[in-house]
């Protein structure tokens, strides 16, 4: 995560493209610290709240294309990095104060750079790219796919391919 928040938020001082920022980092007991801003619920969560609190309308249709707009920013921002968010879901986009549609995407964990492909066991399965589940190699899109997915669940409040292993998500996908 460290390696992944250093170079964009170097390349992001003004803090305009929505990535999570990264102020300092240690370690203590052989286990690794972070220390970033302080932001608010998560798209799933925030979602989750307002249908128990009974608000059926789950984003309003101007709440989804602000949201997508920012990720759309992050994620041009990312990718003109060769920067691959290989986890983009509901949870891991977090508003920046209560009750406003200004967000920010984190978690970078399991994120690679596009000639460094670490993992093939990535993306969430709600929101996992067919080259992702059939194994074949992946690049960027596969965070546009992601996002389709998440304003798809943002709309509808329910997974847009919701299987339960990757054989059913995969029929999902197909259906």
């Amino acid at each position: 995560e460290v390696k992944m928040l250093k170079p964009v938020n170097e390349r992001d001082p003004g803090d305009a493209k929505g990535i999570l920022r990264l102020y300092d980092y240690f370690y203590h007991a052989e286990h690794l610290f972070i220390v970033t801003e302080l932001l608010r619920a998560n798209l799933y969560e925030f979602q989750k709240f307002n249908v128990e609190s009974g608000d059926e309308t789950y984003f309003t249709l101007p709440a989804i294309k602000s949201v997508a707009r920012q990720v759309l920013t992050s994620l041009a921002f990312m990718h003109s990095l060769d920067l691959i968010h290989c986890d983009l879901k509901p949870e891991n986009i977090l508003l920046r104060q209560p009750n406003k549609s200004a967000i920010k995407v984190i978690d970078f964990g399991s994120s690679c750079f596009e000639d460094e492909r670490a993992y093939t066991y990535i993306q969430s399965r709600f929101y996992r790219s067919p080259e992702v589940i059939l194994g074949t190699p992946y690049d960027e899109a596969i965070d546009m796919w992601s996002l389709g997915c998440i304003l798809a669940e943002l709309y509808t409040g329910y997974p847009l391919f919701p299987g339960e292993n990757e054989t059913e998500q995969l029929a999902c996908i197909v259906e």
